[in-house]
């Protein structure tokens, strides 16, 4: 076939596509803004629709890339996903009562062999979505629970009959179907809808706006821009991954522009994404799961968040500054280079009102009425599609009565590029009614934005819930426990030291909220029932310690991302997102000993010990990134001495003793800093003799 027949088939193809994932995301958030509203359908039977839909959607977004790509092979696999998803959402919501109430515990042979071709699906999308090492997660465990009794050791087990497996994992809608997919459904999904109109209504214009602002104040201006940016969205996207290529693509260039090398870049870029995931009120959608497992209010979980976050940002900021000024000194960004225009008065009063009364009224609804996640977010979305339409429309109302002027606008030539149709030519040049199909046109975006963000998110949740089920069946998180009592002895702090490191590999490859799922099934448990750790801080450690393998080598996913923008070396960008992230190391340790730092009521006791444990993190950052002018001999044994230094004030629970540390590096540093002053003055007069 010629490539003049091929070519517009391609392009017809790919824009029927293109509409049909539109259409399709509106279809999906009506859905759940129907059920969010009413709820006149069960839960179980909710997530039926919710995931076939959500995976149908990922599908037809897939396959536009199919059909632009020519691999035709890819296309009708895809489409054979979406067929058997369709039929399995069709045939579970029409035979609900009997296929889930009636028959459970069991199943007909065909039901049987459609939960294989669900499986099949899961399994094909989870390895489209996030390649092999997940893949191998979910194969492996349902092999692991089928052939467990070949499995030597203490690991082994009796094995289970397919057949139930399947009963898990779909006939009784547990599973792929399970709390994890109705709690996506439920909390998560309607929280990314925000984020997507968060996204198309401008708010990542306004962070770096915001941010570059900031940067004129602090002499790291330039790199402190990557920080705030990224750590900001990338609480909200869930994955460090994403995160280092969407906000890296702008801040490493910018960094590497203002004379930062790219190993560095890529270093901080990689450490601000892989922070980012902790940041309330989100977490990388780990919040809300968290509440979810340990059975609390949602505002409970981000308040116990909120000060290991800012300790954690704050030691990230002091890092990046001192790396940053040792590297090129005092940097400054141009505003112009990026913004053709600044913000007026009006400008800012009209995207102030547009974001922070959404956001006020998801605090209020949430902290104050204490009213439900899934409600609050609810109010929280009118309040954004609404202020998104309208306070724009007013702005431009106010133009035209404040300047006098014709309310018409001269247009340019998109409509004859297919980007406004040329019928509508005429009634988009009054600026009122333009400025409100843009903005119409833009929340779709953000509804079809906040869908593509959901999809993989809930394939990966769905495909975790049935790991975790099966895992669960088959005993690990008791053998992990008894893995750990071995080798630690019963010594608690190198059972939380193993136990990060199982965190950590576990984390490997992972959006976050699907590591904290894994971690805190596995192995929070222990902590809690054997060296009864309360919930909240097991918890937060474990969840902390999954978010580490983000920057930690060999595979360490968002340095990956963020050296390859660069055109960095992989593992020089790592050794510095080491240094810079080195308090995500020993933080999680400090909740074990100080449970009050994650506590749901922030009080004095809880202060003090925030405030003392950030000393010791700033203890820690001053040792490894301060630029010492001295010769190695005594650079290193003050910077080995500074580091456990730092160490022993995050973790050890005796507060006089915490204090004294934490005034003898204020005594070190103050010592110090006069000492470079006078120096500084006496060099300054041996010149001037």
């Amino acid at each position: 076939m010629s490539t003049e027949t091929v070519s517009p088939f391609r392009r017809t193809s790919t824009a029927v596509l293109d509409r049909s994932v539109t259409i399709g995301a509106l279809v999906l958030w009506a859905l759940v803004l129907w059920w969010s509203w009413t709820q006149e359908i069960s839960r179980s039977q909710y997530a039926v629709l919710f995931l076939g839909g959500v995976l149908v959607l990922y599908v037809l977004s897939e396959a536009k890339e199919s059909v632009e790509d020519g691999d035709y092979a890819d296309l009708l696999i895809l489409f054979a996903s979406a067929a058997v998803m369709i039929a399995a959402s069709i045939y579970i919501y029409t035979d609900y009562q009997g296929f889930y109430i009636n028959r459970q515990g069991w199943a007909y042979d065909y039901e049987y062999r459609l939960g294989w071709l669900v499986v099949s699906v899961i399994l094909y999308l989870t390895w489209r979505s996030y390649g092999n090492i997940f893949l191998l997660l979910v194969g492996g465990t349902m092999l692991y629970a089928v052939y467990g009794n070949y499995v030597p050791g203490l690991f082994g087990h009796g094995g289970i009959d397919t057949d139930f497996m399947m009963q898990m994992l779909f006939t009784d809608l547990a599973g792929f179907y399970g709390s994890l997919t109705q709690l996506t459904a439920a909390w998560i999904a309607p929280f990314l809808l925000y984020a997507g109109l968060l996204f198309a209504f401008g708010a990542f214009d306004l962070i770096l706006r915001i941010a570059i602002v900031s940067a004129k104040y602090v002499e790291s201006g330039v790199a402190q821009t990557a920080v705030i940016a990224s750590a900001i969205i990338g609480s909200i996207n869930g994955s460090y991954a994403a995160n280092a290529g969407m906000t890296g693509s702008f801040t490493i260039p910018t960094m590497m522009d203002a004379g930062l090398s790219g190993r560095t870049a890529a270093g901080i870029e990689g450490t601000a994404s892989t922070s980012g995931q902790v940041l309330p009120p989100v977490m990388g959608a780990s919040a809300f799961v968290m509440a979810s497992v340990l059975g609390i209010p949602y505002i409970d979980v981000v308040i116990a968040g909120l000060i290991p976050a800012a300790i954690l940002v704050g030691s990230v900021l002091v890092a990046v500054h001192y790396t940053s000024v040792n590297e090129i000194g005092e940097q400054s960004m141009d505003f112009e280079e990026y913004f053709d225009d600044r913000m007026t008065r009006v400008d800012k009063v009209v995207q102030g009102t547009r974001f922070g009364v959404p956001f006020a009224v998801l605090l209020i609804t949430l902290g104050y009425f204490q009213w439900t996640v899934m409600t609050s977010a609810l109010y929280t979305i009118v309040a954004m599609v609404i202020l998104g339409i309208t306070t724009p429309v007013a702005q431009s109302i106010y133009s035209v009565t404040a300047s006098g002027k014709s309310a018409r606008v001269e247009l340019d030539d998109s409509w004859s590029t297919g980007r406004v149709r040329p019928q509508l030519a005429g009634v988009r040049s009054h600026r009122v009614v333009d400025s409100f199909i843009t903005e119409v046109a833009n929340t779709v975006g953000g509804f079809r934005r906040g869908a593509t963000i959901l999809a993989p998110i809930a394939i990966i949740l769905a495909a975790v819930n049935g790991v975790v089920d099966l895992l669960m069946t088959t005993g690990v998180p008791s053998r992990i426990a008894i893995m750990l009592m071995e080798l630690s002895g019963g010594i608690l702090l190198i059972a939380v030291l193993f136990g990060m490191g199982v965190c950590i590999v576990m984390g490997v490859g992972m959006p976050t909220v699907a590591a904290y799922v894994i971690v805190s099934t596995l192995v929070a448990p222990t902590f809690i029932n054997v060296f009864a750790v309360p919930e909240l801080a097991a918890h937060f450690m474990v969840f902390y310690a999954a978010v580490m393998a983000g920057v930690t080598p060999p595979v360490a996913i968002a340095v990956v991302v963020a050296s390859g923008i660069a055109g960095a070396n992989f593992w020089r960008a790592c050794g510095v997102a080491m240094t810079i992230a080195t308090p995500l190391f020993i933080l999680p340790i400090s909740f074990i000993y100080h449970p009050e730092l994650v506590s749901t009521v922030i009080d004095t006791n809880t202060l003090i010990t925030a405030t003392l444990v950030m000393l010791g993190s700033i203890t820690v950052i001053y040792a490894l990134n301060y630029p010492f002018r001295l010769k190695r001999r005594f650079a290193y044994p003050l910077r080995f001495g500074l580091f456990f230094l730092g160490a022993f004030v995050m973790i050890y629970p005796d507060r006089m003793l915490q204090m004294a540390g934490a005034a003898a590096f204020v005594l070190i540093f103050v010592g110090w800093r006069t000492m470079m002053a006078d120096r500084k003055v006496a060099s300054q007069s041996t010149v001037g003799d």
